[in-house]
């Protein structure tokens, strides 16, 4: 049952991958939410328990009705920098604490260290945090098990080869589930304050084994072939910014031949270990054979 006399939580980017399951995540713990989407079409699918709120990173003076009375804020910036230090100032003056969806770059693992634009805001974004006072926790994930959505899952749908560069390249998907449930915790529980955390799925694998996996879930062989990095630039060209595309090349290039790195994170912090990618994969089976 909601308890009352618990401030309310804010969610930004509330109606996406993983705000929209900490939405979930919090309001089964009986903690108050208010979502917020700067899309008021979007307030349909968000739960009824959850009060909507429009509002946008890019406009600060827009987040004030829905940070009035709250008591902490999950924070997953989806703007261009130039409102960063305006919305954080923004929070510092209303709320107590914020977790923030952040990346990670500090981590010691070549994947991790390739010249990342969204990477050095994140980076800004924390300073500006650490100079408020709030009290604050910072989650990293690694490699979304979901990103693999958008790489493969059409050519799969289409009963293509998945062409893909790197594919010997090691990573640890991790579970929005499990990121979400994490950022749930370390908003309505003490004990992560000043918390900075690299969220990881429990195995390291090849892309193409990823892939593999992919196929076990539907029962199919699907088969992978080697792209080279000049052809995904010009694949990716009007689609994904240049240096994007570069980072990753960069990325999967310097994972080539070493693990992944990995952490017990999830499981220190949930107390169950995190989901597998078979798992992940077995649970969104459908969405590589109908159309999203």
């Amino acid at each position: 049952m909601e308890q009352k006399d618990i401030p309310p939580v804010l969610v930004t980017g509330a109606t996406g991958r993983v705000g929209r399951i900490v939405v979930d995540q919090l309001l089964d713990a009986g903690v108050p939410v208010r979502a917020l989407t700067h899309r008021p079409e979007a307030a349909a699918t968000l739960p009824a328990k959850a009060e909507v709120f429009i509002g946008d990173l890019t406009v600060p003076e827009s987040l004030g009705p829905a940070l009035q009375g709250a008591g902490a804020v999950f924070l997953v910036w989806t703007a261009p920098p130039q409102t960063a230090a305006a919305v954080v100032e923004r929070l510092a003056a209303h709320v107590r604490r914020v977790v923030f969806l952040s990346s990670p770059h500090r981590t010691p693992h070549p994947f991790f260290q390739q010249p990342n634009p969204m990477a050095a805001l994140h980076a800004d974004i924390e300073r500006l945090i650490a100079g408020t006072g709030l009290e604050s926790t910072i989650l990293r994930p690694g490699m979304f098990a979901s990103n693999t959505l958008a790489w493969w899952a059409p050519a799969i749908r289409a009963g293509e080869v998945v062409r893909w560069p790197h594919g010997a390249a090691e990573t640890a998907p991790v579970d929005d589930r499990d990121v979400a449930a994490v950022a749930a915790r370390t908003l309505c529980r003490d004990g992560y304050v000043g918390g900075d955390y690299v969220l990881t799925g429990p195995e390291s694998l090849t892309q193409a084994t990823q892939v593999d996996v992919i196929g076990d879930a539907l029962g199919r062989r699907i088969a992978f072939e080697e792209m080279t990095p000049d052809e995904f630039r010009r694949l990716s060209e009007g689609a994904v910014p240049g240096s994007v595309v570069d980072m990753l090349l960069a990325a999967w290039s310097a994972a080539v031949g070493r693990p992944a790195y990995i952490t017990t994170a999830v499981a220190d912090i949930l107390g169950t270990a995190p989901r597998a990618f078979r798992q992940w994969a077995a649970d969104h089976a459908t969405a590589f054979t109908e159309a999203p």
